[in-house]
């Protein structure tokens, strides 16, 4: 096991300015550079030019994946507040207009806008990405089938885009509705090895649909740069914390898997279809809805389902020196996901008279200090 299942994390960040709340369509292209050599390569533009991205090392375990997100959080804070900015992690702002933002001048990012046209312009979301390193490419394509059927799991765990526009949207993630415009994004083609997922790829790049396979946007897929596999459907997680559970917890999911497969058993697999239904419920309602447990046919409230989930991976959370931060999940059932208390933020200050407007930048007051709240949590 130490051989694999290192880990490294991507965070997407909104930049907003001080006071008013607003996306900085704008930003100073000075922040950048100061970000890149604070921390090398490991912060980095995004398609719009309100974003900016964070990737840590490959770290060999949660605490040293947790330490560098620290540093690389403070670092774009640090930075954008002397140009009267903060970051946000949430994967929707609340208010702004998608109309309005700049895509960054990059050839990769020209291209995209021009390939997805409108489409692209709407895409003022953010995500997180976890890769988890597994070295046999076989075994990543059957680790990516088994693992799929979790997805709407941590999709729960991870809402924090319930805003749009400046409109409750009712959903708990719509980050994903955006998304899905998109092609080649859901829940990845079922394959059988590595070799008839290069024939895909292949395929796609001969008839001139895409450069490669970065190009595949599914909820989860083998990275096309790194012998990993990503997870790609989960919001980013305003607390820090909050995402370092949702990456153990899918760590040790694919540790859990390949124990059971090298005891000749395996997860079952269900139809895209049945799976879709739970990552609809996902987006819905988060951690306060049931998704179906499909082994016994029936829906199950989320907190039961974690409680399975913890168990069936603990041997793992063990073995990898992580168990506290998958039992930490259940903090985030108690204390809410970052879309419930964005909405508990925006309510009180409804009910504490504020107009819609002021309401919503109170809830980017609350993101912006939230992103930067570094304490672990009971």
């Amino acid at each position: 096991m130490a051989e694999d299942f290192t880990i490294g994390i991507e965070e997407e960040h909104l930049l907003v300015e001080r006071g008013s709340g607003v996306l900085a369509v704008e930003p100073p292209a000075a922040l950048l550079e100061e970000c890149e050599a604070l921390a090398g390569g490991q912060i980095n533009p995004e398609f719009l030019k309100c974003q900016i991205e964070i990737v840590t090392k490959v770290c060999r375990d949660m605490g040293e994946a947790r330490a560098d997100l620290v540093r690389l959080r403070s670092a774009i804070a640090e930075v954008a507040a002397k140009h009267n900015l903060a970051p946000i992690a949430a994967s929707t702002h609340p208010f702004a207009k998608w109309s309005e933002q700049k895509h960054t001048d990059r050839a990769r990012y020209d291209r995209l806008a021009h390939d997805l046209a409108g489409v692209a312009r709407r895409l003022i979301i953010c995500g997180l990405h976890v890769h988890v390193g597994i070295a046999d490419e076989d075994l990543r394509i059957d680790l990516m089938n088994q693992v799929s059927y979790f997805l709407p799991h941590l999709l729960a765990l991870s809402a924090s885009s319930p805003f749009w526009q400046g409109e409750e949207t009712g959903l708990q993630s719509y980050r994903l509705s955006v998304f899905d415009s998109l092609p080649r994004t859901g829940l990845p083609e079922r394959l059988e090895t590595w070799g008839e997922y290069q024939r895909l790829v292949n395929r796609l790049m001969q008839a001139g649909l895409i450069e490669d396979a970065t190009k595949l946007w599914w909820d989860i897929r083998p990275s096309a740069r790194y012998p990993t596999l990503e997870l790609r459907i989960t919001d980013v997680c305003t607390r820090l914390d909050d995402g370092i559970s949702i990456a153990a917890l899918f760590r040790c999911l694919l540790a859990a898997l390949l124990r059971l497969k090298q005891k000749n058993q395996r997860w079952r697999i269900y139809a895209n279809t049945l799976i879709d239904e739970n990552r609809w419920l996902a987006q819905r309602y988060g951690v306060a809805g049931n998704l179906v447990d499909f082994g016994k046919g029936q829906a199950v409230p989320y907190g039961a389902l974690l409680d399975e989930l913890i168990d069936l991976v603990r041997e793992e959370a063990v073995a990898l020196g992580c168990l506290a931060e998958v039992e930490r999940a259940r903090g985030i059932l108690s204390r809410g996901t970052s879309a419930q208390r964005q909405l508990q933020v925006y309510r009180d200050a409804l009910h504490a008279g504020m107009d819609k407007a002021a309401a919503l930048r109170a809830v980017v007051d609350w993101l912006i200090a939230e992103t930067v709240n570094f304490q672990i949590p009971d």
